[in-house]
């Protein structure tokens, strides 16, 4: 995996020996679900995907779809135009994480009740 900058360079080897790894080594990285899913729901511009996780810095979230355009997961269009426009999109590799997601987020909802506790007692969460 090419990292973007020497900041950001990997220190320990790329684990591929199962497909466990090979999921987690694609959506490593704090805001990717959230980025793939709001792409999913129709939000293409980087000012609105900003907007919608306004608590990742916009380089942070920048990084992060560059990642995600080097992985296949989505693809960016720029449009030559004054001003310059920029939109992302899920290929179709992209869209199989989808189902993942959900079942990801119903596994959440459906054990909100233990775990509220345990993620309040052990970190700060702001509501």
């Amino acid at each position: 995996m090419t990292y973007l900058c020497k900041m950001y360079e990997r220190k320990l080897p790329v684990e591929l020996e199962c497909g466990l790894h090979l999921f987690m080594e694609v959506i490593n990285g704090k805001w990717k679900i959230n980025l793939i899913w709001c792409i999913y729901k129709g939000i293409k511009r980087p000012g609105e995907l900003h907007r919608q996780i306004p608590k990742a810095s916009r380089r942070l979230l920048d990084t992060q779809l560059k990642q995600l355009v080097a992985q296949g997961i989505i693809v960016k269009t720029i449009f030559e135009q004054k001003p310059l426009k920029v939109e992302y999109e899920l290929t179709a590799f992209g869209e199989t994480l989808i189902p993942v997601i959900v079942v990801t987020a119903q596994w959440g909802e459906t054990h909100r009740q233990i775990l509220e506790p345990l993620l309040q007692s052990t970190t700060t969460t702001v509501k």
